[in-house]
Parts: structure tokens; C-alpha cells; sequence
């Protein structure tokens, strides 16, 4: 018997260019909350990196909330990453 594998903690950020300064965490979740962060996001075709280290200190943001300065890199270099897999940026 297999089983799938439970998400731990998933947190979605939004980054809307020129509006604001920083992305904002939108949604966050443990257990079956996360696994429908996931599943949401994957249904609407939203790229997912799994990062737990970045997912736990994004999951102290709250909701709404820009991300913290000392975060901007981590989460710059996921945004770089995602656009690269979406075409957007070489």
C-alpha cells in the first residue's frame, strides 16, 4: 500500500511588479490546508518550488504582510527560477 506523501507547510506569495515593494504571502498552511494550497495552485497552473527552510520562515509572515527584507534574496532567486521554467526570463 502506498500513500502520498503529506505537505508539511506551503505558503503562496503574490508579486505583482511596480505595486508595492515586496511580494506578500497570500495563503499558508500545514497538512491538509497546505495540501490545498498545492493543489489550488497547480490547478491554476502557478509554478511550485519546494523549499521547506523558505516555506517555514515565510509561514512567520502573516497574511497580507510584504515579505521581510531578509528574505528578499531567497525568494528573488525562486522568482528568477520560476521564470526561467516559464519562459519568461533566460
Amino acid at each position: 500500500m502506498t500513500s502520498t506523501p503529506t505537505i508539511p507547510l506551503a505558503v503562496a506569495l503574490h508579486y505583482d511588479k511596480g505595486v508595492g515593494e515586496a511580494p506578500r504571502v497570500v495563503a499558508k498552511g500545514k497538512g491538509a490546508i497546505g495540501e490545498k494550497i498545492v493543489e489550488t495552485a497547480r490547478a491554476h497552473g502557478v509554478p511550485i518550488e519546494e523549499n521547506a527552510g523558505l516555506a517555514a520562515a515565510l509561514s512567520e509572515v502573516e497574511i497580507g504582510e510584504e515579505i521581510p527584507e531578509n528574505l528578499y534574496k531567497a525568494v528573488a532567486e525562486v522568482l528568477v527560477f520560476i521564470l526561467r521554467l516559464s519562459g519568461k526570463v533566460r
